[in-house]
């Protein structure tokens, strides 16, 4: 199972560096990422399989975890429209995605408050 950690990071040069050392140095491959500024911090989005060495290594590390979620990864075709007609299927299930991104592989990573409701949308 994949899990999604929101990490919060200070809005400066080398931040997103040391919260992605951590990681690799507690032996967590980091599956795919985001990140972005928000307000005055940055926020890093990690999908990760091991939460709970993921999770040590970065409090251990002086970062606060916002979030903790299981996330939905999927194979998803690159080519106009693929992503829509996902999305659109999921809207009609009335799934309200809150976490949408992609992996270096071409799957495309979901999260929804309604982890059962997005879980039966997919099939």
């Amino acid at each position: 199972m994949s899990t999604d950690l929101t990490i919060e990071l200070v809005d400066r040069p080398g931040s997103l560096a040391k919260a992605s050392d951590a990681l690799g140095r507690a032996g967590v491959n980091i599956e795919a990422a985001c990140g972005y500024v928000c307000g005055d911090a940055g926020v890093f989005h990690v999908l990760v399989t091991d939460a709970e060495r993921a999770r040590r290594a970065l409090i251990d590390s002086g970062f606060v975890i916002q979030a903790e979620r299981q996330a939905f990864v999927l194979p998803i075709e690159n080519r106009p429209g693929e992503a829509a007609k996902l999305l659109r299927r999921l809207a009609e299930a009335e799934v309200n995605i809150d976490l949408f991104y992609t992996t270096l592989d071409g799957q495309v990573v979901l999260g929804a408050d309604e982890a059962g409701a997005l879980r039966a949308a997919l099939g």
